[in-house]
């Protein structure tokens, strides 16, 4: 068994090595550019969801204000015209130095449940490709698995959740070579 407090360093390093690698997929590459498609007449519709006052947060089109009213003949008629709309309202200004650090912690988060993991099955020198294994698995699950339930409950794009798990799988590559790298010996 190794201690959580002697794997600062590759919790570290990996949660700087995450960061970095997403970075460079969401930056530098076109990979992401096509995750969400531009509504038609984009001005006119801000300004129509800018009447309601809507605060920030999760909104679904058509929802009817109790299970009860669910079954009523109004609200069936509503959901049978259509479209279904699932939506996040943000402020008018979103800032991005808020994200990346919300991102950094949870980089950290993922490195850190990867190092507990990884620590309580493997002992101090265990070989590369155990530790490799152990932490990669880890992060590969912190970094993926929920996105599923995005496009299984909500209808998210399936090109978008594979894409988004594939960056998973990269970070959990990168997470598990500074931990085979850095492991304690």
């Amino acid at each position: 068994m190794v201690s959580l407090g002697s794997l600062w360093l590759p919790i570290l390093v990996a949660a700087i090595g995450v960061f970095i690698a997403s970075s460079i997929i969401h930056m530098a590459t076109p990979w992401h550019h096509g995750d969400f498609a531009p509504v038609p007449e984009q001005a006119r519709v801000m300004d129509a969801l800018r009447s309601f006052n809507l605060r920030p947060g999760d909104y679904v089109v058509p929802r009817p204000p109790s299970p009860k009213e669910r079954a009523s003949p109004e609200f069936t008629e509503l959901a049978k015209r259509g479209p279904t709309v699932v939506m996040t309202v943000l402020p008018g200004h979103v800032v991005i130095a808020k994200n990346l650090i919300l991102w950094f912690v949870y980089c950290i988060v993922v490195a850190l449940c990867a190092a507990y993991i990884a620590g309580a099955a493997l002992p101090p020198a265990a070989a590369m490709k155990k530790v490799f294994q152990f932490a990669g698995a880890t992060a590969f699950f912190g970094f993926s698995l929920a996105l599923w339930q995005q496009t299984i409950w909500y209808s998210r794009s399936w090109v978008t959740t594979l894409k988004s798990t594939i960056d998973g799988l990269v970070y959990a590559l990168v997470t598990a070579g500074v931990f085979a790298w850095l492991w304690p010996r």
